[in-house]
């Protein structure tokens, strides 16, 4: 099953509240997770990670926080998806040829065409659909 890990969960849900907001609006992780209701700690590890690709800017000082730093339409969710978890493919093969049933293996193909699919629609879509 595809399902993206809460830490990506938590980055979406980031951005989003950071779109939703003033451009100039600075807001912390301590207010996200309250209003959410979600893991502090948990969103201050998504929220570093977008931080460093500079999707996002940190601000520091006592009324420090966030505030959205990239054109989240200039993000598709391939790019996004494969920041916060890494290679997409349903199956290791897909990126990774050391399988060692690569050579007999009899759904690598039609895995192969799903995964492509999948990657074609993600790169259709960008961050400002999900956030929108």
């Amino acid at each position: 099953m595809l399902k993206l890990t809460r830490k990506t969960e938590y980055a979406l849900i980031a951005l989003r509240h950071l779109r939703l907001v003033d451009l100039d609006e600075v807001v912390s992780a301590k207010d996200i997770a309250a209003r959410y209701n979600i893991p502090q700690s948990l969103l201050a590890k998504a929220l570093q990670k977008l931080s460093r690709q500079d999707y996002i800017e940190p601000i520091q000082g006592p009324k420090g926080g966030y505030r959205l730093k990239v054109k989240l339409d200039m993000v598709t969710l391939t790019q996004f998806f494969e920041l916060m978890e890494g290679p997409l493919g349903l199956m290791d093969c897909y990126f990774d040829s050391n399988c060692e049933l690569i050579d007999s293996c009899n759904i690598r193909a039609p895995i192969n065409q799903l995964n492509d699919s999948m990657r074609t629609m993600f790169d259709n879509m960008t961050l400002n659909d999900v956030t929108n």
